[in-house]
């Protein structure tokens, strides 16, 4: 079985590393062992009665392997109170577990020993040393610790302490663990991914730094060439990567240095803060979080306050603008204007079966404001601009076709060329054999005649096109058009072609 590493489950308790003997499991952790040297039996260790008597498992042959005999080396070499096995475990720890981890380092070394007892013995020791990082005591020859304190001495003061310790931790009360928390989530804290025990989030900025430099090593020496002294690009290159690694951690830093001073870990706070305000100001307090990572929080709120101070001050202003152009003279009047004010906004607009498109129309469309000339425009041009004039439009005589809308002509377009399908022997269409012909538009008719398509025909083809365009938001693709013409693919093509040079519907 060899050493065993035992984690207690309490901090404080003798725990420590177990030797128990590979053949009787006899703990033999504060006696002589007897340890096997080849390199076939990897820690094993052998009680001295069962060493005495023969007695081997596993691959130990007692006759050819070597062995070696290890005492207990519980003598003091460094302090009065420590001996050289606890000293031993102590460095041990550190490397296993690193430093700081006193509590994990402390049941490594056992004896009832207290984190506190570890971290106060590493610092006197070997930090505080004048020959560090090397003990005081560091010298082999030095015996004076061993003359004045024997082992006998100080195995016997161990024991006591063991056991005073042993009966004291009967009696206290049991130690409820810190429970901490299994995830970073907000039942456990107000904000998700964040690690308030090391300050810390789950994805922090520049998340991915520390792959450059993961795998860079810097070895003594490395870097300067030999023969000229100088240092070597590859040396250089290196550098340069740890001032980028640099400058992202001092940008994460600033990061976190806004967070924790603003306090924006507060999210509870924070968010019944913003409820309070208006639309507004939630908006103007957005606009100024930039701000916040050149103030502190105090100059930051009072920037804050002074902007909404600001923004209130000029709704007021405007507020006031407007009841003089009302011709509201006092507060009382004024309330009642908002009220009525708020009433009439409220207040869904009449509908009738005639305005009924025309309200939709300006609901969903907006007219945009005229603009007028400012007075800097007016001052830097060279003349005055002149009143706009409603344009004069020559109306067409006789009855409006499809090329007109509410009298108003439509914009000017190239002339579209239909192009011919081949032989075309059939009459032209006149008013006499085409009853419906006075409903297309010159463009229409020469379509037609070529396409050889009656007016009725097609115009029922317009209406569906047409429809099904204004379902797609204006779009058609060629092939439903196709689909919905129902006749030859080259004159739906044609038609197609047509629409879209018109500018009614748009190639999907």
């Amino acid at each position: 079985m060899g050493v065993i590493k035992k984690k207690t489950v309490t901090r404080g308790t003798e725990g420590g590393v177990k030797y128990i003997c590979d053949v009787c499991s006899a703990d033999i952790t504060n006696t002589v062992r007897i340890r096997c040297a080849n390199c076939a039996c990897n820690d094993y260790d052998l009680c001295v009665p069962c060493f005495a008597s023969g007695s081997s498992t596993r691959d130990h042959d007692t006759k050819t392997h070597s062995y070696s005999v290890i005492e207990q080396h519980s003598i003091p070499i460094y302090t009065k109170d420590w001996g050289a096995d606890e000293e031993l475990l102590l460095l041990e720890g550190a490397e296993l577990y690193g430093l700081g981890s006193w509590s994990d380092i402390a049941d490594h070394i056992g004896g009832y020993r207290t984190k506190e007892e570890v971290r106060d013995h590493y610092i006197e020791t070997y930090i505080e040393s004048s020959k560090f990082p090397l003990p005081e005591r560091a010298n082999p020859k030095d015996d004076s610790l061993r003359e004045e304190m024997p082992r006998e001495k100080f195995q016997a003061r161990k024991k006591r302490r063991i056991e005073e310790r042993k009966e004291a931790a009967k009696t206290a009360p049991p130690a409820t663990p810190k429970q901490k928390p299994t995830a970073s989530v907000p039942a456990c804290h107000e904000v998700q991914g964040y690690m308030p025990g090391r300050l810390e989030f789950e994805t922090e900025f520049a998340n991915e730094a520390e792959e450059a430099v993961q795998h860079m090593q810097f070895d003594p020496g490395d870097g300067i060439n030999p023969r000229t002294g100088e240092v070597e690009p590859e040396m250089e290159l290196k550098l340069v990567v740890m001032d980028i690694y640099n400058s992202r951690l001092t940008a994460r830093g600033d990061r976190k240095k806004v967070i924790f001073e603003h306090g924006l870990l507060e999210y509870r706070k924070n968010a019944a803060l913003d409820k309070k305000r208006t639309k507004e100001e939630r908006d103007l307090l957005n606009k100024a979080k930039p701000f916040a990572r050149m103030m502190n929080h105090a100059d930051f709120d009072a920037f804050t306050s002074g902007l909404e101070y600001e923004h209130n001050l000029r709704q007021a202003i405007a507020q006031l603008q407007d009841w003089r152009q009302m011709r509201v003279g006092d507060l009382k009047s004024g309330e009642k204007y908002e009220q009525e004010k708020q009433q009439r906004a409220a207040r869904p607009a009449p509908t009738g079966s005639f305005d009924r498109f025309a309200s939709v129309r300006s609901i969903t469309k907006p007219t945009p404001p005229i603009e007028t000339p400012s007075a800097t425009t007016a001052l830097t041009t060279p003349e005055l601009p002149e009143r706009l004039k409603p344009p004069v439009l020559n109306m067409p005589k006789g009855p409006l076709t499809n090329g007109t809308a509410n009298g108003t002509l439509t914009p000017s377009k190239t002339t579209y060329t239909v192009p011919p399908l081949g032989s075309n022997s059939s009459p032209r269409l006149t008013n006499e054999n085409a009853t419906d012909l006075h409903l297309l538009t010159k463009e229409e008719v020469e379509l037609c005649n070529v396409l050889r398509i009656m007016p009725k025909p097609y115009l029922a083809i317009k209406e569906s096109l047409l429809k099904e365009a204004m379902k797609a938001g204006g779009m058609l693709k060629r092939k439903a058009a196709r689909e919905l013409a129902k006749i030859d693919v080259t004159k739906s093509g044609r038609i197609f072609d047509f629409f879209v040079h018109s500018g009614w519907i748009q190639k999907a």
